[in-house]
């Protein structure tokens, strides 16, 4: 009983932090999910963030600009993915091998670059950050004024991003190439599309949004940088993109729904509740496993996901 009158007392909060912890998951699993449509599995999506999180940071801690270090975020993202690209597209290496690859290259360069700019050190270092920006008249409304109207742009403009994904994959000419990529590839070169090209630019869009969310953890969420400090998003963004079946609206309530779990992870810490702190660490991750679980299931993805492409 005082674990859900706590809930509904802290109900105002625990949505703006599910706002704002949903953000990145759903940068990086829109992104994937432009990418998966046209049948690559890039599971380096968690290398991307984390390498993004530290340009980010880097950029922001020697400019003190934060708008420059989500341009150096979204740089190293796309830098990242187009090696990725270079060799699953160009080379037809395996796409698991090449994405787990890329996570282990993140975290020893990442790691390598910070103690060799910084040293190491025990202190955490912070930058300057995105400020809320509240909406007019929005932000006044009770409640949900607070809840959902005063947040930094990061998270408006990353709402906005998933009506422009649907409309990009499913009404434009584009899309439909892409999604044809995605399903039928021999097919869809017989019709002058060029596989290789539409891969590539969903591989690039998705390691922009990547080097984005990942500057979001560093310039918006934390205001630093940690060694490992994605922390499994972007396995998560993953799951997110099974359980939104790759539509970029089913992601919005995914995001949303890992999002709550993270947000209601940090409030039962502070709320001191007698629930063990090991419970609600787990949260996401059990969220996680559960998706995966229930994606063994019968659902839809795109037939040629995950298989390299020869042309004949």
């Amino acid at each position: 009983m005082d674990f859900l009158l706590a809930l509904l007392t802290n109900s105002d909060a625990i949505l703006h932090s599910t706002l704002v912890a949903a953000t990145p998951l759903l940068l990086a699993a829109l992104g994937e999910t432009v990418v998966e449509r046209a049948g690559v599995i890039n599971i380096g999506i968690e290398g991307v963030l984390l390498v993004g999180a530290f340009a980010g940071m880097i950029g922001c801690y020697f400019t003190g600009s934060p708008l420059v270090g989500v341009f150096l975020g979204a740089c190293s993202g796309l830098l990242l993915t187009l090696l990725f690209a270079s060799l699953t597209n160009g080379c037809n290496a395996d796409q698991i091998v090449v994405g787990i690859s890329m996570n282990l290259l993140a975290v020893g360069l990442t790691g390598v670059l910070y103690r060799g700019i910084f040293g190491v050190t025990g202190q955490a270092l912070t930058v300057p950050t995105f400020p809320p920006l509240p909406l007019p008249f929005l932000s006044a409304i009770p409640f949900l004024g607070t809840s959902l109207f005063q947040h930094t742009l990061f998270v408006y403009l990353t709402i906005l991003l998933v009506p422009l994904t649907s409309y990009l994959l499913f009404h434009t000419r584009v899309g439909l190439q892409l999604q044809a990529v995605g399903e039928h590839p021999h097919a869809a070169e017989t019709l002058g599309i060029s596989v290789r090209w539409i891969r590539t630019t969903a591989l690039s869009i998705a390691g922009v949004l990547g080097g984005i969310a990942g500057s979001y953890l560093s310039l918006a969420y934390s205001n630093t940088f940690i060694e490992n400090m994605s922390a499994g998003r972007g396995f998560i963004a993953l799951a997110i993109v099974i359980f939104g079946r790759w539509k970029p609206t089913g992601v919005l309530v995914g995001a949303l729904l890992f999002g709550a779990a993270t947000a209601l992870q940090f409030h039962l810490q502070a709320l001191g509740l007698t629930v063990p702190y090991q419970f609600a660490l787990m949260l996401p991750y059990v969220l996680t496993l559960l998706v995966l679980l229930l994606a063994g299931a019968k659902i839809a993805a795109p037939a040629a996901l995950g298989q390299p492409y020869t042309r004949e």
